[in-house]
C-alpha cells in the first residue's frame, strides 16, 4: 500500500479572473522541503475549483464570467468540469464548450493564446459551478511541439465499474463452484472514468507525452475498492465532493493527497502496461453512515516524474532561464508561437 505522506487542503481560495474560484494546491513555483515540484513532477499546477454558486448572468453574451485572452509555453493545460459549463478559443482557431464532465486536455508547446469564460448557457440560468484545471509539464524534446487541444467526451471516456472487495475477501476460503456462483452477485460501489493513461490494460481517451494517469473516481454505495498505481509514479488524489476513507484516514472535499515518494526507474526501463509494472495499492473506503448521503468524487493523477529542470514565471515553462528569457522577448516582440 502506498503511505499517504501529506494532505494538503489548507489553501487561501482565490478567483482567477471573475469566473473561477479556486484553491491552488500544486504550484511549481512553491519550494517547501516537502511539497515541491519534484514531489509533483510532472504536475506543475492544480487548481481546485470548489462548487461555487453564479446567478444569471445579465450580461452573459457582451460580458460572460471568465479569464480573457492570455498565453501558455511549455506545457499542457488540462480543465475537467464537474458542474457548468466553460467555452474555449484560442489563436489556433480552436473554439468549443467543456460540458459537465468532458475534458479539454490543451497542448500550448511552442505557444498559444486562450480564453475561457462560463458559457453561453451557463451565464444565461446560472447555477453551481465546479471544475478544475491542471498544468502538466512537456519534456525538453516536446516543448516547442505544435499547440493542439484535445476534447473529450465523457461517452467517450472508458467507464470502468468498481467492485466492492470485501465482497472478493468473503471468497477466499469458498469452494471454486461457491466463488462461481457468487461472482456475479459483487457490489459494485462506483465507476472509475479512464480520461488518460491505463487501468489493467484499458487505456485513456487522452493521448500524453509521458506516462501520466488521469482517473476520475465516483464512489455511491459503501463499501471498499482498491487502487493500482504504478510504483514508478508520482502520485496525488484530490476529494473533490463528500468524504472518503484513503488508506484508512477520513478526508473531506477539497484536500489533496499526496503519497510517498515513488520507486526510481532504471535508466533504461520503458513505459509498460499497469498489468505489467510493479505497483502500489490505494484503498478507497466508502460510508454511507452520514445523513447527507452525498456521493463521494475523487481525482487520482499519477505520472512518470520528467526529472529535468524547469524555469518558470507565470504562464511559461521552460527548461533554462536563457530559453524562459527568449519566450518573454518573443511574446513581446508578436514572434510568441512561431
Amino acid at each position: 500500500m502506498r503511505p499517504i505522506k501529506q494532505i494538503h487542503g489548507d489553501k487561501a481560495p482565490h478567483w482567477v479572473g471573475d469566473g473561477f474560484f479556486v484553491k491552488t494546491l500544486i504550484n511549481y513555483v512553491d519550494d517547501q522541503p516537502d511539497f515541491n515540484y519534484s514531489h509533483t513532477d510532472p504536475f506543475l499546477l492544480f487548481d481546485y475549483g470548489e462548487p461555487t454558486t453564479f446567478a444569471p448572468n445579465p450580461d452573459y453574451q457582451t460580458q460572460p464570467h471568465g479569464i480573457g485572452k492570455h498565453p501558455h509555453k511549455g506545457f499542457e493545460t488540462v480543465t475537467l468540469a464537474y458542474s457548468g459549463e466553460i467555452s474555449h478559443a484560442d489563436s489556433i482557431g480552436g473554439r468549443g464548450d467543456i460540458l459537465e464532465g468532458d475534458v479539454q486536455w490543451m497542448t500550448a508547446g511552442r505557444g498559444i493564446l486562450h480564453e475561457e469564460f462560463h458559457s453561453e448557457a451557463f451565464g444565461q440560468r446560472g447555477g453551481v459551478f465546479s471544475m478544475v484545471q491542471m498544468w502538466v509539464n512537456l519534456p525538453s524534446a516536446h516543448k516547442l511541439t505544435d499547440p493542439k487541444y484535445q476534447f473529450i467526451k465523457r461517452a467517450e471516456m472508458p467507464i470502468i465499474e468498481l467492485m466492492d472487495s470485501r465482497d472478493a475477501d468473503s471468497q477466499d476460503n469458498l469452494t471454486k463452484d461457491a466463488v462461481a456462483q457468487t461472482a456475479d452477485k459483487q457490489t459494485v460501489i462506483g465507476q472509475v472514468a479512464i480520461i488518460a493513461g491505463d487501468w489493467h490494460g484499458v487505456a485513456g481517451s487522452a493521448d500524453t507525452f509521458t506516462p501520466v494517469n488521469l482517473w476520475d473516481i465516483a464512489l455511491h454505495t459503501a463499501g471498499t475498492t482498491i487502487l493500482e498505481v504504478p510504483s514508478t509514479h508520482n502520485t496525488l488524489l484530490l476529494v473533490q465532493e463528500g468524504r472518503v476513507l484513503v488508506n484508512g484516514t477520513s478526508i473531506s472535499a477539497g484536500n489533496l493527497i499526496q503519497f510517498a515518494a515513488p520507486i526510481k526507474p532504471s535508466v533504461d526501463s520503458q513505459p509498460v502496461p499497469l498489468s505489467d509494472a510493479a505497483t502500489d495499492t490505494i484503498e478507497l473506503t466508502y460510508s454511507t453512515d452520514n445523513d447527507e448521503h452525498t456521493p463521494a468524487k475523487l481525482l487520482l493523477l499519477s505520472g512518470e516524474p520528467i526529472g529535468e529542470p524547469i524555469a518558470g514565471h507565470g504562464p511559461f515553462v521552460m527548461n533554462t532561464q536563457d530559453e524562459l528569457r527568449q519566450t518573454f522577448r518573443d511574446y513581446q516582440t508578436g514572434n510568441f508561437g512561431t
